[in-house]
């Protein structure tokens, strides 16, 4: 499975073309390295700033705790109040102790350009790229309101200083809570300016801020003016971001206050009018929000949605090395409307005709049969994911194990007990090596992958073949990710 080196432009939205080609990287993955010279120095770091960086910080958010409380009491969750002195007198000292916080982290100044627009001009603030927990540095300046989880409030400390900025909670264990997540945005919205702006991260899940993905709709349905935010970090080492797969939430906190210096830069780009026909689409809306982001910020715009996430997150799954081409799979299997409602059937199905066919190529009209859809410019695009050879031909099996990770991300043994089914032979249910090659690469969306170490540790007898039960638990337990 590769990306071809020559591709049909891409289309977005109603049909329009991308203005730039999709990444290459895939933006849910991080990657760090050090230097010997930046190990040492993370070294004497952890033994000397590192500590006294992070009980400055502690002690200023138990500092915020008491103002944020007095501030919070008796004040209602649905009907906005006039923001009396002592409150205003609150919100300057919160300002400061949280600013002072981000001092002691490293952010020593903060790099602002442009004009914040005032909540009459633009009820909402769009920011983008969303990659870390530092993001939240825009909301400590500002003071706006954003789209929180309800279980977020009965966090001790953190919830209280989270009820202050008076966000928009959003309950799991409501069916409807998206539906009133929209009309409280909604409500504020055209309120007239008189509650906080909200700050909406429209991505929706962090990437490694290498592209713009696809904006979620909520911040646009309003069918207000917006002002686009876009945040950079432009640190030589990038300890900042956090994503579903790399570093985790503690070693990024403690990388970065090994860090000297972090910067920071925000950018307030020009109020945003939706047009009549963008207050009717907000998935138009959204889309061209998007694209002025990604021009200010001179990265491409992808189709990648938080759904594709989920390939990087889920567990029980063979780690996507950074270059996996699922993402592209993923997002023309969700745009020509190929992702099954009954997905067991549907791949139990499709796995079964596969098998009938014993590995017997089919070129691109072929491809289209099988799946019951009609020959177009994406198809062709997903086809060409699969020609590896370029000759013109595929093998279908190929398409049923990428499709099976991409609607089962979390069930890695359901989508090997398909492969090996699919390449079996009858007579003994056993694969080559060179059949696992496949299955593999296809499972992790990639060109080449030398699997000869992980086959001879399987194959312990040393007959050239190896089943399903024999492999899993080298292939579950990850020694198939060391080969990548």
């Amino acid at each position: 499975m590769r990306l071809p080196s020559s591709r049909h432009s891409a289309t977005e939205g109603e049909g329009k073309k991308m203005d730039q080609p999709p990444p290459c990287r895939n933006p849910f993955v991080h990657v760090l390295k050090f230097t010997p010279l930046e190990k040492a120095k993370i070294a004497l770091m952890t033994v000397t700033l590192f500590p006294i960086r992070l009980l400055i910080a502690a002690f200023m958010m138990l500092l915020a705790w008491p103002f944020a409380f007095l501030a919070s009491v008796g004040r209602s969750e649905t009907i906005v109040e006039p923001q009396c002195l002592w409150r205003r007198l609150v919100d300057i000292i919160l300002r400061v102790i949280m600013r002072i916080m981000w001092f002691a982290g490293g952010f020593h100044w903060i790099t602002v350009k442009g004009q914040r627009a005032l909540p009459a001009e633009a009820p909402i603030l769009t920011l983008a790229p969303h990659s870390s927990y530092f993001d939240a540095i825009p909301v400590t300046m500002t003071m706006s309101s954003i789209v929180m989880k309800a279980e977020s409030k009965d966090i001790p400390v953190w919830g209280t200083l989270i009820k202050y900025i008076r966000p928009v909670f959003v309950s799991r264990s409501d069916q409807n809570s998206r539906k009133k997540t929209v009309e409280e945005i909604k409500r504020r919205a055209h309120y007239g300016g008189d509650w906080p702006q909200i700050m909406i991260f429209p991505e929706g899940t962090c990437t490694n801020r290498s592209c713009l993905i696809t904006f979620k709709p909520g911040a646009f349905i309003p069918a207000v003016p917006v002002q686009p935010v876009v945040i950079r970090y432009p640190n030589k080492l990038d300890t900042i971001t956090w994503t579903w797969q790399g570093p985790g939430a503690f070693k990024i906190l403690w990388l970065t206050l090994c860090q000297l210096h972090n910067e920071f830069v925000i950018e307030f780009l020009p109020i945003y009018t939706p047009s009549e026909e963008e207050k009717r689409n907000p998935a138009l809306f959204a889309v061209n929000v998007r694209r002025v982001m990604a021009k200010a910020l001179g990265v491409p715009i992808t189709d990648y949605s938080f759904e594709d996430c989920q390939l990087a997150m889920a567990e029980g799954q063979l780690r996507l090395p950074v270059d996996t081409c699922l993402l592209e799979f993923a997002k023309l299997v969700r745009r020509l409307g190929l992702k099954p409602q009954n997905t067991e059937k549907v791949l139990q199905d499709y796995g079964n005709r596969a098998r009938k066919l014993e590995g017997q190529k089919l070129d691109l009209e072929d491809f289209a049969h099988f799946l019951d859809v009609p020959v177009s410019d994406m198809l062709r695009d997903m086809f060409s994911l699969f020609n590896e050879h370029e000759d013109g031909s595929m093998d279908i099996r190929e398409y049923v194990i990428a499709l099976s990770v991409v609607c089962r991300p979390a069930k890695t043994l359901e989508t090997m007990k398909l492969a090996f089914k699919m390449f079996e032979a009858e007579e003994d249910s056993a694969i080559t090596e060179m059949e696992l090659a496949v299955i593999l690469k296809t499972a992790l969306g990639v060109a080449h992958l030398d699997v000869s170490r992980l086959f001879t540790a399987i194959d312990v007898d040393d007959t050239g073949k190896i089943t399903f039960g024999k492999s899993m638990h080298e292939i579950i337990n990850g020694s198939v990710n060391e080969a990548v």
